[in-house]
């Protein structure tokens, strides 16, 4: 080996040996790390974990058997304003009737360097609050004070739980890590599956440590003649193995959120622990999460899941009703949906386990997903359906890649047809048989049985939803455009239109509209079917412009698709890292007709294109014609898979690269 390579090898030795070895202490922030400008390996940072470390032990109490201990230490570099949100910080805990967890803050300091000197702000009590999150979570937040560009916060929290339950630990996030730690201390009575994700992998190291529980018990006993009552103590030692594992990552670099990324979460790198097997002694073996059915089996079992299903007095006569006259699997499921949906609203909440109850939520007319979905499956299952709930985890609760009972957050209802499974949440007011709010498609839910087996539902739509625009207009001889757009959305496009149009007044969604579009002005406007879920949603009006055309040495430059057209591409980077997921397949379709102003002709035609991406990807389709003052152009851009993989990319970029090109080339019209 060279000198040079040999040296640069023990350097990085080195420097990895120094940056895993440094001891890291809470209030021991060094000048160095405020006199720090920018992250230096990555410039752009707003902010940096200088070091994160913890730990999670099961430790045996008492009084209450095996309890859990984690604890968290945090230091974290602001470079830049954008990072001030970093001094938020928010730590989530278990909180209910029959069981909690302890949850306590220290040590929460801002440092900043004042004239040479480091100035410490210690955190007051009144920036500590707690927000409710559910029925069973809650969360403490804290405000870090005196936060500036150069500061450095640190705080420390202590969570004391009942449940045998290690929490997940992440080693990367949006902000680069220079030092994340993390420990677990595991006794043999307990096996968890350890489930890491991401691209980039910490090390680890275990070791196995002997152990010892003394069991303290009192005995009372009145010996035989004599009055007075004595104790006698006695104590019993157990030795047990006890396994440590710790993880370790340096300089992981931040996470780069890309266009049409499912939730970067679920790339990030981190390692989650799922409980699988309890063995103690002289008892016997007990299996929780090895796998998919013992999961999905133990969430039926529970009390606010599967026999919330079983309960229908409360809606038995409503819906006698509403079947009545009504024959096909189709009337009865679309019936009931709208049934659900009109009576009872959600809450907010999400979750698989009911927090009111079916029946009290049907009576207040709220309550969260699980109240709404398995109400509407009990329902369904009442009137002669096929009817189970399906187990999701949203887009914001990352992909449920392993088997584990906190995988899902969420429940919906699927019925059995011998054409497959029509899937339905009754939480979404614009939602429609198989047409989903789109937090729910997240590659794959599981269905549930009555007889606990269970099966993995895909949750991708392969039906492509269609979006087709007729734009009508005229160019006059200044380059004033004014003309009439006509546009029918179907199925998912039709549910986020709804959802855009429902959410304002009138008046602010067409000044969105307009300013959106190069500041057109919009009159007649006028909507169709927006009530009327099951059909398209058709919105028209009339519309000017000023500044939708180029006027150049007498002549005039207009890109044909005006305000529609596509001219950035979202695909940037050189690689791509994650799977480009487009949330449903989609067609959008384009006919536009052009009226040429007097006086003037056709100079230059974009020429007719045709781009087809291989394995049916999906295509572009570009086609241009003039007949005498009238121009005809027809586009068409489909994308026939939801999610597209990696191995992809380079192929859509380029087809994105060509579409966009086209799409911005201009029509030119010259004066006769």
């Amino acid at each position: 080996m060279k000198l040079t390579k040999l040296l640069s090898v023990l350097f990085t030795l080195f420097s990895v040996f120094t940056i895993t070895a440094q001891e890291f202490k809470l209030g021991k922030v060094s000048v160095a790390e405020l006199e720090q400008k920018v992250h230096p390996k990555d410039s752009s940072a707003a902010a940096a974990i200088l070091y994160k470390k913890g730990f999670s032990r099961l430790e045996y109490d008492t009084n209450e058997g095996f309890v859990t201990i984690t604890e968290v230490e945090t230091r974290i570099k602001i470079y830049k304003k954008e990072g001030y949100d970093w001094a938020n910080q928010a730590v989530w805990y278990y909180y209910s009737n029959s069981a909690k967890e302890k949850l306590s803050i220290s040590d929460a300091v801002t440092y900043n360097l004042v004239d040479g000197k480091i100035e410490k702000t210690k955190l007051k009590s009144d920036g500590v609050f707690d927000e409710v999150l559910s029925k069973y979570r809650s969360q403490k937040k804290l405000t870090m004070p005196n936060v500036k560009e150069g500061s450095v916060i640190e705080f420390r929290y202590f969570i004391r739980s009942p449940f045998e339950m290690i929490r997940d630990w992440d080693f990367q996030t949006s902000i680069p890590v220079n030092y994340s730690e993390f420990s677990t201390f595991i006794p043999e009575y307990y096996v968890f599956s350890p489930r890491q994700k991401g691209y980039i992998f910490p090390k680890v190291v275990t070791v196995k440590n002997n152990k010892s529980i003394v069991f303290t018990s009192k005995e009372r006993y009145t010996p035989t003649g004599m009055g007075a009552v004595k104790t006698e103590y006695t104590s019993e030692k157990v030795d047990y193995i006890e396994s440590k594992t710790t993880y370790t990552a340096v300089d992981f670099p931040a996470m780069k959120d890309e266009a049409f990324v499912n939730n970067i979460d679920n790339y990030t790198s981190s390692i989650a622990h799922e409980l699988a097997i309890t063995k103690f002694p002289n008892s016997q073996m007990k299996e929780y999460s090895t796998d998919w059915n013992s999961v999905v089996k133990t969430i039926y079992n529970y009390d606010d899941f599967g026999p919330e299903l079983n309960k229908t007095g409360y809606f038995e006569e409503d819906i006698k009703k509403l079947l009545t006259g009504l024959n096909t699997p189709e009337e009865k499921i679309w019936a009931i949906l709208n049934h659900v949906k009109a009576n009872v609203k959600w809450n907010g909440y999400t979750g698989y386990g009911c927090d009111s109850g079916v029946k009290k939520a049907y009576k207040e007319k709220t309550g969260n997903i699980a109240d709404i979905n398995l109400m509407l499956t009990a329902m369904l299952r009442y009137s002669g359906l096929t009817a189970n709930p399906v187990l999701v985890s949203t887009r914001s609760n990352g992909i449920a890649l392993f088997p584990n009972r906190t995988a899902f957050n969420y429940v919906i209802a699927a019925v059995e047809t011998p054409n497959g499974h029509i899937l339905l949440d009754a939480s979404e007011k614009f939602s429609t048989p198989n047409i989903l709010p789109l937090s729910v498609l997240n590659w794959s839910g599981r269905l549930i049985r009555k007889d606990g087996t269970s099966e993995e539902i895909n949750l991708i739509p392969q039906k492509a939803s269609n979006d087709i625009v007729f734009l009508t207009y005229n160019i006059d001889a200044d380059g004033k455009v004014s003309g009439k757009t006509r546009r029918q959305s179907q199925d998912y496009n039709a549910m986020i239109a709804r959802d855009n149009i429902s959410n304002v007044k009138e008046e602010e969604y067409l000044d969105k509209l307009e300013n959106r579009n190069n500041k057109i002005e919009i009159s007649e406007y006028s909507k169709t079917n927006e009530k009327d879920i099951l059909l398209p949603i058709i919105e028209t009006y009339s519309f000017t412009g000023n500044n939708l055309c180029e006027l150049i040495g007498g002549k005039i430059y207009v890109s044909p698709m005006l305000f529609f057209t596509n001219d950035k591409n979202p695909f940037k980077q050189e690689v791509r890292e994650y799977p480009v997921d487009f949330s449903y397949p989609f067609v959008d379709k384009y006919n536009i007709t052009i009226k040429i102003p007097d006086g003037f002709t056709v100079e230059t035609l974009p020429a007719p294109a045709k781009v087809t991406m291989e394995n049916n990807l999906g295509s572009f389709l570009y086609n241009i014609a003039a007949n005498e003052n009238t121009l005809q152009i027809s586009v068409t851009h489909q994308i026939n898979q939801a999610i597209v993989a990696t191995e992809s990319y380079d192929m859509l970029k380029e087809y994105y690269k060509g579409m966009i090109a086209k799409e911005t080339e201009k029509i030119v019209l010259k004066r006769i």
